[in-house]
């Protein structure tokens, strides 16, 4: 399997798959995509603007028949229209770069039609916060695992780029759910809310703010505190190793796509080694990362490897990769999984083309990591698989 090349350069065409992949439709797609196709051609820059022009119209115009099907009393039918367009105004959103005067505005409309999509679907999804050190918080989707009683609970976190509500269209919090797990999709620091609406940036060391997620499902009586465990998607391929190797609480960790020397891979990205994964990369991890310039990201990101971090990890983990990875390098799901030297259960799985899942993070066909990422949960913290 590969990605949909729709246009002329990778980064456009993930952030087409992201969306198909979220639940986009494909008739959709295309009247967004045509208009700006030449506009691709000149790189991954130039012509984003045009790029949230025609995907905030669709957006619109599904509101507008959401807003027909509400006054008609269809509430799930205009939930349905409302989560394609939050969807569509994501995607245009996260395009765009860091200062572009469309994009608070995108990013606030978004979040607006999500909930009320959410709302009106009835969905199994409800919006917390969780305090931080500092008087921050941490925005985060918490999805239940039917039935009654003290569940195991999975901490999902984002990438560079992505969202808590892309992490839920991910449907590997469905998945979870279908086996008896809940899920906490976070904001961390240096994504979604907390960096667009709190203003909170990265850190490389993520048990600061997964220990508070940890320390906030303890309070719930429907999580079961002894079976914790932690997941990440693209650079949280060292966010979730890094949290489970410093939390001893976690019970079990797994990651969709190893990122063990992120630090290493900018270094590559200087040289034009591998593909970016949104427009105007240096403005956008600079923002990330609140640096002033290169030198100070440089000097914030690190930190950003797992080598010495990967043998304090004492608990099942698994490592998943994309056999074609073009954004992170396979050799690093070798290194992740090399290392794991004191888990009493270590795993790597390479999805190749024999079942799709081969791009980064699995953008050319999610679903075989969702399952397996779902299915390992199941084995290690108790729930079921069928």
């Amino acid at each position: 399997m590969a990605l949909f090349e729709y246009f002329p350069n990778y980064v456009w065409n993930l952030s087409v798959s992201i969306a198909v992949e979220s639940g986009a439709k494909i008739g959709e797609i295309i009247d967004m995509c045509q208009p700006i196709r030449d506009a691709a051609a000149n790189g991954d820059d130039a012509g984003t603007a045009e790029f949230l022009e025609q995907w905030v119209k669709m957006a619109d115009n599904l509101i507008g028949l959401a807003d027909e099907d509400e006054a008609q009393g269809c509430l799930f039918s205009a939930g349905t229209k409302l989560k394609r367009a939050a969807l569509y105004l994501m995607v245009a959103e996260r395009m765009q770069g860091h200062g572009n005067p469309n994009r608070e505005e995108t990013w606030n409309k978004a979040q607006e039609v999500f909930r009320k999509s959410i709302q009106l679907s009835q969905e199994n999804c409800e919006r917390v916060e969780i305090p931080l050190d500092n008087g921050g918080t941490m925005p985060a989707l918490f999805v239940r695992a039917p039935g009654e009683g003290p569940k195991p609970t999975v901490v999902y976190c984002n990438g560079l780029d992505s969202c808590k509500e892309m992490l839920y269209w991910s449907n590997l919090p469905q998945a979870l759910a279908k086996r008896g797990i809940s899920t906490l999709c976070v904001d961390q620091p240096g994504t979604g809310e907390a960096l667009r609406n709190y203003k909170l940036p990265a850190t490389p060391h993520s048990e600061t703010w997964a220990s508070k997620a940890v320390d906030w499902l303890e309070q719930r009586p429907e999580v079961d505190a002894s079976r914790i465990g932690m997941t990440g998607i693209s650079l949280g391929g060292h966010y979730a190793p890094r949290a489970v190797a410093f939390e001893p609480r976690f019970a079990s960790g797994a990651v969709w796509g190893a990122n063990h020397n992120w630090a290493e891979v900018q270094q590559k990205r200087l040289k034009r080694e591998g593909e970016n994964p949104v427009p105007h990369y240096w403005g956008h991890v600079m923002w990330v990362f609140g640096a002033s310039d290169m030198d100070d990201f440089f000097a914030k990101a690190e930190d950003m490897t797992l080598n010495g971090v990967m043998e304090k990890i004492k608990v099942p983990f698994l490592v998943t990769h994309g056999a074609k990875d073009r954004q992170i390098g396979l050799e690093y799901a070798h290194q992740s999984y090399e290392q794991l030297v004191n888990s009493p259960n270590r795993k790597l799985r390479i999805f190749t083309e024999r079942e799709g899942g081969v791009e980064h993070v699995g953008a050319d066909n999610m679903s075989f990591g969702c399952d397996y990422i779902a299915d390992w949960f199941a084995q290690t913290l108790g729930g079921t698989v069928g």
